[in-house]
């Protein structure tokens, strides 16, 4: 029995003035505390290899993933908590029935866990030890629903094999936003339990800008260690035969500026003011064949992190101006293309409808 699913101290803590706490009433969630099989109630994390509970017919171990434990038939669980020892990367073993799982500090351990093939289609994921780290109850079941796990509410009897919910994921999404707004967080959020995601870089590594170096590394630093990295602005070829799992294009305003220089096509540059417009014309082209590329493509699931260029004043430049009307068009016909849209201003989310 989950006897509370918050944090350590609840949800909201009792005293704490944040704006996620101030939302809720007194003892939303009660203190984290797990119940097995009404006898013995799981001390909380973390805990200790040479104190763990002692049950008849249940098998305990303390491993890099967390406590793992084994019912008298057969039946695995896995609880999991912050902070954990060890590198998880490393274990393996059989899958578990069912994961209790802080997924709120690493969602990513979630996804590792189904890397290594711990966590299947058959697994059900609770998250348990829910407190403030999230804005709101509402913002919690979105993640939850993109990393296919669910909540349950204090008091709930879980039972071994549960019925594990089937939720709806958009195939292709589009976010945008402008600057530092929190779109590619939100796009690394959604995807952070996948088993298998390419993350696809379109941008400069950065070298010999030292600003630029370090976005790029503090964009790496919060992946996932299982996560694969393309650099790439071959975005087409990619989409018409993706690797397996998901895709993250990070991002379209890179990955078209990046085209722009392949064919000279800012103005004043070779190729960019030619009379025949031949340089402008290959960018065209090339924006169709990504566009036919993301309404065809055969991934799973693939999210694309754009600017939102419509919003900002008018730039200064011609080259400013011909590459934010090339971007705000091609943004258009993605989004035409695309289950989801979605756009990011200050951290927020919002969803734009049809």
């Amino acid at each position: 029995m989950l006897e509370g699913t918050g944090g350590p101290e609840g949800w909201p803590v009792p005293g704490c003035g944040c704006a996620s706490c101030g939302r809720l009433a007194d003892g939303h969630r009660r203190p984290a505390s797990i119940l097995l099989d009404g006898r013995v109630r799981l001390p909380p994390p973390p805990w200790d290899a040479r104190a763990l509970p002692a049950l008849p017919g249940h098998r305990f171990h303390l491993g890099p993933d967390g406590l793992e434990i084994t019912g008298p038939d057969g039946e695995r669980v896995l609880c999991t908590a912050p902070a954990l020892g060890g590198t998880p990367g490393d274990a393996t073993g059989d899958p578990f029935d069912l994961v209790l799982a802080d997924l709120l500090d690493r969602p990513g351990h979630l996804g590792d866990l189904r890397h290594r093939g711990r966590v299947t289609a058959a697994t059900a994921v609770i998250a348990v030890l829910l407190d403030h780290r999230v804005p709101g109850e509402n913002e919690l079941n979105r993640r939850l629903a993109f990393w296919g796990a669910g909540a349950a509410p204090d008091g709930t009897v879980i039972r071994v094999p549960h019925a594990v919910p089937e939720a709806y994921r958009p195939r292709r999404s589009l976010l945008l936003g402008g600057s530092r707004s929190g779109k590619s967080e939100e796009a690394e959020l959604r995807l952070a339990a996948d088993a298998a995601v390419t993350y696809v870089a379109t941008g400069p590594s950065g070298d010999g800008d030292p600003s630029w170096s370090a976005r790029v590394r503090a964009h790496r630093d919060r992946r996932p260690a299982h996560w694969r990295t393309v650099e790439t602005t071959g975005l087409a070829a990619l989409l018409a035969a993706p690797p397996p799992g998901s895709l993250l294009i990070d991002g379209l305003g890179t990955w078209l500026a990046a085209v722009f220089d392949e064919y000279g096509a800012w103005p004043g540059g070779d190729g960019g003011t030619d009379a025949d417009g031949g340089a402008e014309a290959a960018v065209a082209e090339r924006c169709d064949e990504l566009v036919a590329a993301w309404r065809g493509t055969r991934a799973a699931t693939v999210v694309a992190v754009s600017d939102e260029v419509g919003l900002g004043v008018i730039p200064a430049t011609p080259a400013g101006r011909l590459f934010r009307d090339a971007l705000g068009r091609l943004n258009q016909r993605l989004a035409r293309e695309s289950e989801d849209v979605t756009l990011v201003v200050a951290g927020r989310v919002l969803p734009l409808p049809i």
